[in-house]
């Protein structure tokens, strides 16, 4: 299976270094998508030779940067797409397994859930995080018959032929309820593999409002229900819009 295997980046100088080598290393073709950075990434990965990079003129969100990923898939002739994130916090080593269990297991999506296994409890995580994440688990389940352990983990596999079907809109933080949204609805293949629980940076910003964990909250919910509604509307009018 031909793989692309992408990292969204933010001002990410303080990882690059020690991250994109590992990620090399154990992937197959790799793309960075610079989100607008505005700190030494730029330059960073201008002097990086084995991946390739895609630059947005400005910081347009962490959904911006997935969308571009998905777009790229497509225009490569890729079967599927891995993503991960640049902070530290997953292992690169675990690529090739995302791929084979998306390939074992007829799926669609492989998704990377860090609550799986019982995770290090020197290591916890943030508490605010692990909350809204177990909300969002209740919405997917309740409302979408959806059974996952982990909502918001970046660490996927997708195959490249679900990826031009879908239609995001919220290009930051919220992206991944709009994919969930619509796969389920699609029927999608979706199943889980344990990767670890690491946060190297507890306090890593979400950026402005958003960093205020009941802001986040209430913001994924009106997300959420803006994407069901939107379904709703589709199969009403028998098609999906854009």
């Amino acid at each position: 299976m031909r793989y692309l295997t992408a990292l969204p980046v933010y001002n990410e100088e303080k990882y690059l270094d020690e991250v994109l080598p590992r990620v090399v290393k154990y992937a197959g073709d790799v793309l960075v998508v610079d989100d607008g950075s505005t700190d030494a990434t730029p330059a960073i990965l201008s002097r990086t030779t084995d991946v390739r990079t895609v630059r947005h003129p400005k910081n347009m969100g962490y959904g911006a940067a997935l969308v571009t990923a998905f777009q790229e898939t497509v225009r490569g002739g890729y079967d599927a797409l891995v993503t991960i994130d640049c902070d530290g916090q997953h292992e690169p080593q675990l690529i090739p397994r995302l791929i084979e269990e998306l390939g074992n297991q007829s799926a669609d999506i492989v998704s990377g859930s860090r609550y799986i296994d019982t995770y290090d409890p020197n290591q916890p995580p943030p508490e605010d995080r692990r909350r809204i994440n177990m909300t969002v688990l209740n919405w997917l389940r309740n409302e979408l018959n959806l059974n996952l352990t982990d909502a918001f983990c970046g660490f996927k596999a997708y195959r490249a032929s679900i990826l031009d079907t879908f239609r995001i809109h919220d290009l930051g933080y919220a992206m991944p309820l709009e994919v969930w949204v619509q796969a389920a609805r699609a029927n999608m293949r979706i199943v889980e593999m344990a990767v670890p629980l690491i946060y190297l940076d507890a306090s890593r910003s979400f950026g402005g409002s958003l960093d205020d964990s009941e802001y986040r909250l209430r913001h994924y919910r009106k997300v959420f229900d803006d994407a069901l509604a939107r379904d709703e509307r589709d199969r009403a009018g028998g098609k999906r819009q854009s």
